[in-house]
């Protein structure tokens, strides 16, 4: 039985409603107790987090690693890495890999992949249809057996409404959460930023707040009829948030993520064609920004993700609309996080919520919290620890990021996942 005392540090726990200092003891990848060593309790690990806090490992809900595919970008050993230093110990990697994570053996796949990197404990989301073509419905139980924690679109909205449907029938019978994408397909063809007054100058097309609202339109009103629980990830828009604040207001069983960039990022950082700031969807209005904030403030919005998006140079090389969208952002989640309550917009527990037990309840994950009996993932953070955003010492292979230079504050220092220490600065 391997023993671990983490003495020093202040414990943040929001699942436990917890922030104090407090010692934590660890025994064979379960907490076993905080305060007092239980009685004969003889650590074989001892780590000083004197001045530092104690936080469960952060759960991220919707990263790219790239594997199987698009290796040239990253990989499972290099990203689940990445995740490690960034203190993540739990990522959900949608189904849109090559091949599409569609069938028990690209689980394995994926799993056996995982077993070598030895760092993150990353979690295959199964395809919701077969190829995630949104015409036959994929085998759900037996990618749920696989070891599938929900299903999702993997970014590709199901065109056919009454295929959506059964899908979410089945899942429920299930009783397998759904990530869905909030996105009309139609309307955000050849849209690469936000229709507005940047997209005008620039001579880009744009996609309309419609893409999501029309989008989420539909969605809600499948999940009200048929009275079963979604999540909608990735929200980009005020009026997309308000309706899913609306629909929670209704008792609607509606969870709801946004991606960290989109409370920092708008419009306005696509100009000069910054293909670094090209996402999807969209960064939107300084207004749609602030009512982001708000919602995540107030909980509405329960999760914050990375949208992990590794890319090689040459994706980024091109024009802004030929360009591939996405960010690298499994080095920088937690230190946006944490910028956030910095910026007075979150309390520390809330911010830690959003990034530990709120996604980990919406998907119902046994992960996320340092309670008694809980798996020991955790991550110890050096709170004032400055660092600048340099992306040739990013520890992704992706180094396409639109917060390069960047003064932040807050570090991973020592990462652990169930009682087992994957990462350590080096510095620490």
């Amino acid at each position: 039985m391997s023993r671990l005392r983490i003495t020093g540090g202040t414990i943040v726990d929001p699942a436990a409603n917890l922030e104090q200092p407090s010692d934590l003891y660890v025994a064979d990848g379960i907490v076993l107790a905080h305060g007092d060593a239980p009685d004969g309790f003889s650590a074989d690990q001892v780590i000083d987090a004197t001045g530092k806090l104690v936080a469960p490992g952060l759960v991220d809900i919707a990263a790219r690693l790239r594997e199987p595919g698009s290796t040239s970008k990253g990989g499972i050993i290099s990203e689940s890495q990445a995740a490690a230093a960034g203190g993540i110990t739990t990522l959900l990697q949608p189904p849109d890999t090559q091949p599409i994570t569609d069938t028990p053996s690209v689980v394995e796949l994926i799993h056996s992949r995982c077993n070598e990197a030895a760092a993150t404990r990353i979690l295959p989301v199964g395809a919701l249809t077969k190829g995630l073509k949104g015409e036959q419905l994929s085998e759900m139980a037996a990618l749920r057996d696989a070891g599938c924690p929900a299903l999702a679109d993997g970014g590709r909205p199901l065109h056919n409404t009454l295929v959506l449907q059964r899908a979410l029938d089945y899942a429920a019978t299930f009783a397998i959460p759904v990530m869905l994408t909030p996105e009309d397909p139609y309307l955000a063809a050849g849209g690469a930023t936000h229709e507005g007054a940047i997209a005008n100058r620039l001579g880009l097309a744009g996609q309309s707040t419609a893409t999501e609202t029309a989008a989420l339109g539909r969605l809600i009103a499948i999940a009200e009829e048929r009275g079963v629980a979604i999540h909608v990830g990735r929200l980009s828009s005020a009026r997309g948030a308000e309706m899913v604040a609306a629909a929670q207001q209704r008792g609607l069983p509606i969870t709801a993520d946004t991606a960290i960039h989109q409370l920092y990022l708008t419009e306005h950082d696509c100009a000069g064609y910054n293909s670094l700031a090209h996402t999807c969807p969209p960064a939107r209005t300084t207004g749609d920004r602030e009512v982001l904030r708000q919602l995540v403030s107030t909980g509405v919005i329960g999760c914050l993700c990375s949208d992990h998006q590794p890319h090689d140079p040459d994706a980024k090389a091109g024009t802004f609309d030929a360009c591939e969208p996405g960010i690298s952002s499994l080095d920088t989640f937690l230190a946006l996080t944490l910028r956030l309550v910095d910026e007075g917009l979150l309390t520390l527990k809330q911010a830690f919520e959003r990034i530990t037990s709120g996604p980990a309840k919406a998907l119902g994950l046994n992960v996320g919290s340092l309670q008694m009996g809980s798996p020991a993932d955790i991550c110890i953070i050096d709170p004032k620890l400055a660092w600048q955003i340099k992306p040739e010492t990013m520890h992704s292979r992706g180094k396409n990021t639109p917060f390069a230079n960047w003064e932040l504050t807050g570090a991973a220092t020592t990462t652990i996942v169930d009682g087992r220490v994957v990462y350590r600065r080096p510095s620490d």
